[in-house]
């Protein structure tokens, strides 16, 4: 189908997006709906965008796990909901948590709570323990592997 002039313009704005960053489908749709394109007009385009790859699902949820889990340090929970958010879905985010290796996921977590664990001030060792839970858990990280974590680096 031909893209009606409109599209077409909305087209090229999305691959100018697109060819800079990954972008999810949710987020160019959303961008559609701002640039003022109904919802099957917009359905052309994201087909469109879809076929000529500058819109993949899984290669964004792959690159989004790798980068928030290296760089922001957040945890597979954060990680997760955030991907939900943007409309990711629990097939396409199993194999997107492939990236992290697990022991690599254990390991920098406990290099992460050793780290804050040098700034933390408290007055006793529970309340240094409780402060440092709620930073992991805020991180995103499981609180199994929190403990484990404790466990292993003696708090």
């Amino acid at each position: 189908m031909e893209l009606t002039p409109e599209q077409d313009k909305a087209y090229n704005k999305a691959t100018f997006i697109c060819s800079r960053s990954e972008k999810c489908t949710s987020e160019i749709i959303e961008k559609l709906r701002l640039w003022g394109l109904s919802e099957e007009e917009s359905g052309f385009v994201i087909q469109k965008l879809i076929s000529e790859k500058y819109i993949d699902d899984e290669r964004f949820a792959r690159a989004y796990v790798k980068d928030k889990y290296r760089f922001n340090h957040w945890g597979r929970q954060k990680i997760e909901f955030m991907l939900r958010s943007k409309k990711i879905s629990p097939e396409i985010l199993e194999q997107a948590f492939e990236e992290i290796e697990e022991e690599r996921y254990s390991e920098g977590l406990c290099k992460l709570i050793a780290d804050k664990a040098r700034s933390v001030k408290a007055k006793d060792p529970y309340e240094k323990r409780n402060k440092l839970m709620r930073f992991a858990l805020g991180r995103g990280f499981e609180s199994n592997k929190v403990y484990a974590a404790f466990k292993e680096l003696g708090l």
